[in-house]
C-alpha cells in the first residue's frame, strides 16, 4: 500500500500515529479504516497561467530600508534626454520636468551623453546646460552617416575640436558600432569596432582630453538562442528585434576581442565603458580588462540586475577598483522611457540603486515594474562603506570629468 505525503498527513490528524503503518494495522485489527478526504491538489494544468502573467509575491521577511536620497551628491554619467539623427536632435524631456526629481534624489549633475553633433550638440547644450549651469553637461556623437565620405577619417577627428570648443566634455559611442553600422549606411557589411578609419578619432579625444563613453555589446543572452535556456527570455520575447544572435552579427566575444585592440592602440585616451565594461555577468573578465588597459573605467548603468545577483562578487570588485566605478542609470525620461522599465528617470529608480549601494537589504526588485524586465530574479544590496561611495557617487566621475568641488 502506498499513500502520498498529504492523504499521510490527513490520516494523522484523522487517526493518530498508529496509522503510520495501514498495512500493519489492518493485520492487527481486522475491518475498514476511516479514511480522510484527499484534500484537492491544484495543479498548473487544471490553473493555466501564461509566464507573462506570473508576478509571485515573495513570502521573505527580511529587513527593508528606503533610500530616498543619496549619502553624498551624485553626478549621474550615464542619461539620454533625447535622441539624435545625423544634426538633428529630439528631446525626450525640459530641465523643469527633471530637475525636480534630482533635487529630491541628491543628484547635482546628469551627463546627457546623446546630445548629437553639429547644430544639434548646439541645441543640446542650450536646452539643459543654459537653462541649468552645472545641472547638465553634454557629450557629442559621430556622424555616422559620413562614414563613406572622402577624407571622412581626418572630417571626424577635427570634428572633435569643434565639438570640445562647442561645450562638450566627452563622446558617446553607441552600440551602432559594431552591430548597426554598414558600410553602405543600412546595408553592406557591418564595420568592426577596431576599424583603422576612427583611430584619428580615438587619438583626437585622447589629445584634447575628452573621454569616451562606449557601449559595443550588450548582456550575454541576447547572443543565444531565444529558447528555454534563455534567462532574459521574458525580455527577448517582448523585444525580439534586440536579439543578435544568428545572421552575420558577430559574437559577444568578438565584439569585446575587437573592442580591446582597438583600446590597445590608443593608451592614451580615457574609455568609459559603459554597463559595467559591457559584461557585467563576467565580473572576472572585466576585472582583467581593468587590469590590463589603466586607462579606462566603468560605470553601472542598467546593470545593477547582473551585480545585485551576484552580490558578494560584485561588492569585492568595487572595494577593488573603488577609483574606477562610475555612477550611471543609463535613464530615459518617460513616457519612451517606460519602454524600458530598468532605467525609467524617476524617483523610484535612484531610490532602488542607492537602496542597492548603501544597504545590506536582500531579495528586492531591481527596477520599479511589476515584472522584473531583464530577468526573473531579485537582488541583495552591497552595503558600500561611506568613502567608497562617496567615489562611486561623485568623485570618481569628477575626476573623469574635469570637474572642480
Amino acid at each position: 500500500m502506498s499513500i502520498n505525503r498529504r492523504e499521510w498527513l490527513a490520516r494523522l490528524a484523522a487517526g493518530g500515529a498508529g496509522l503510520l503503518l495501514p498495512a500493519r494495522r489492518t493485520a492487527a485489527a481486522p475491518g475498514p479504516v476511516p479514511q480522510a478526504a484527499p484534500a484537492p491538489s491544484p495543479t498548473p494544468e487544471a490553473c493555466p497561467l501564461a509566464l507573462k502573467d506570473f508576478q509571485p509575491r515573495s513570502m521573505l521577511h527580511v529587513a527593508e530600508h528606503k533610500v530616498e536620497r543619496a549619502r553624498f551628491p551624485v553626478i549621474d554619467i550615464h542619461t539620454h534626454l533625447g535622441w539624435s539623427k545625423g544634426e538633428e536632435i529630439s528631446f525626450l524631456t525640459t530641465p523643469d520636468q527633471i530637475l525636480p526629481v534630482m533635487d529630491r534624489k541628491n543628484v547635482r549633475t546628469m551627463v546627457n551623453l546623446t546630445g548629437g553633433s553639429g547644430a544639434g550638440l548646439a541645441q543640446s547644450i542650450r536646452t539643459f546646460e543654459s537653462a541649468a549651469p552645472g545641472r547638465f553637461l553634454t557629450f557629442t556623437e559621430p556622424s555616422w552617416h559620413r562614414i563613406a565620405q572622402p577624407g571622412y577619417s581626418q572630417w571626424q577627428a577635427d570634428e572633435m575640436e569643434r565639438a570640445k570648443k562647442a561645450g562638450a566634455k566627452g563622446l558617446k559611442i553607441l552600440k551602432t558600432l559594431g552591430l548597426f553600422l554598414r558600410e553602405g549606411g543600412t546595408t553592406g557589411p557591418l564595420v568592426k569596432i577596431d576599424d583603422p578609419r576612427f583611430d584619428p578619432m580615438w587619438d583626437a579625444c585622447g589629445r584634447l582630453g575628452l573621454p569616451v563613453a562606449i557601449h559595443v555589446s550588450d548582456p550575454e543572452a541576447f547572443f543565444t538562442p531565444i529558447d528555454r535556456f534563455n534567462e532574459r527570455y521574458d525580455e527577448l520575447g517582448n523585444h525580439p528585434d534586440w536579439s543578435f544572435h544568428g545572421r552575420d552579427f558577430p559574437s559577444n566575444a568578438e565584439l569585446l576581442a575587437a573592442r580591446n585592440r582597438m583600446f590597445a592602440r590608443h593608451p592614451n585616451t580615457r574609455f568609459i565603458v559603459l554597463h559595467v565594461g559591457n559584461n557585467a555577468e563576467n565580473l572576472g573578465f572585466v576585472s582583467e580588462n581593468l587590469d590590463r588597459f589603466p586607462h579606462h573605467v566603468v560605470e553601472l548603468g542598467a546593470r545593477i540586475g547582473e551585480l545585485g545577483r551576484q552580490p558578494r562578487t560584485a561588492r569585492r570588485f568595487i572595494e577593488k577598483y573603488q577609483d574606477r566605478v562610475l555612477f550611471g542609470t543609463d535613464a530615459v525620461p518617460p513616457p519612451d522611457g517606460e519602454n524600458y522599465p530598468q532605467q525609467v528617470f524617476k524617483d523610484e529608480l535612484y531610490e532602488i540603486y542607492y537602496r542597492f549601494l548603501e544597504t545590506e537589504d536582500e531579495y528586492f526588485d531591481y527596477a520599479p515594474a511589476v515584472v522584473p524586465p531583464q530577468g526573473r530574479w531579485r537582488i541583495y544590496g552591497l552595503g558600500l562603506p561611506e568613502p567608497i561611495l562617496k567615489k562611486v557617487y561623485h568623485d570618481n566621475a569628477a575626476r573623469i570629468l574635469g570637474l572642480t568641488s
